[in-house]
């Protein structure tokens, strides 16, 4: 069967955030998911089969389990269904855990409507200053991905992570993000809990972001970065309830895995 690995996020080959993705005839078992995840060691696997031309289902998994929400592998799962599964379809709904996920094709990649991830103030504690060494300024947190505000761009660039002390805060993710003078906004993303210490760029995190952004800028619209080593550029837009990710998708290699899914 067919594996594709794409880079998400991506204007150009080498940047961005890498994924593989599978079309299967039916989806395999989560323990045979979870090994092929591991084999490739990518921050995500995606397994999508058709229903019918314009859906589909999907799951994704890390090296550490199945996750119930990932931006750049459903970004790189439109890629190739629109490319290789159902050449020319413009509208992809998938059917995820975290319910039906819309992707359309556009003259400049492929925008995704996502569920907001929901936060909320909360003290900004010891636990969280270690973690973010003495940088974070503000905590969000209800329960999904924690966000820390931080002091600066040039401090987020230089923050050195300590796996240890991240395991230690609450949360599927620990997200770092700070104002920017070229974008709207910056981040680095951490998911040591998901075996991935740092993803080069985050789609799940940044329906947690973008409300938060919304509401300190005034602005609906964003340009963001997220300035890991590979970084990526993203598009986003809080329509309140949802919100809009739009980036742009590489394709890296297609090989064959010797049985069929």
């Amino acid at each position: 069967m067919k594996q594709y690995i794409v880079d998400a996020f991506a204007d150009e080959l080498f940047t961005g955030n890498p994924a593989a993705v599978l079309p299967c005839m039916k989806m395999p078992d989560a323990d045979l998911m979870l090994k092929i995840a591991i084999e490739n060691n990518y921050s995500e696997t995606a397994f999508v089969v058709k229903r019918r031309p314009g859906e589909y289902d999907l799951k994704w998994f890390t090296p550490g389990g199945e996750i119930d929400l990932c931006g750049h592998a459903t970004l790189g799962t439109a890629f190739v269904v629109s490319t290789f599964v159902d050449p020319g379809v413009e509208e992809m709904h998938f059917h995820t855990l975290s319910g039906e996920l819309i992707v359309r094709k556009t003259d400049a990649g492929f925008t995704m409507n996502f569920p907001v991830g929901i936060s909320k103030p909360i003290p900004l504690t010891q636990v969280l200053m270690d973690a973010a060494g003495g940088i974070a300024r503000e905590a969000f947190y209800d329960g999904g991905d924690m966000v820390l505000i931080v002091s600066d761009e040039e401090a987020l660039q230089a923050f050195v992570p300590d796996e240890e002390k991240i395991l230690k805060t609450e949360g599927v993710g620990f997200i770092l993000t700070a104002s920017s003078k070229t974008y709207d906004f910056v981040s680095r993303c951490f998911y040591p809990k998901l075996k991935i210490l740092e993803d080069p760029v985050t789609g799940r995190a940044h329906t947690y972001m973008t409300p938060i952004w919304h509401r300190k800028l005034g602005k609906s619209v964003m340009r963001a970065k997220q300035i890991s080593s590979r970084g990526g550029i993203l598009t986003v837009e809080d329509k309140g309830d949802r919100i809009l990710i739009s980036g742009n998708v590489q394709l890296f290699m297609e090989g064959n895995i010797p049985f069929e899914l």
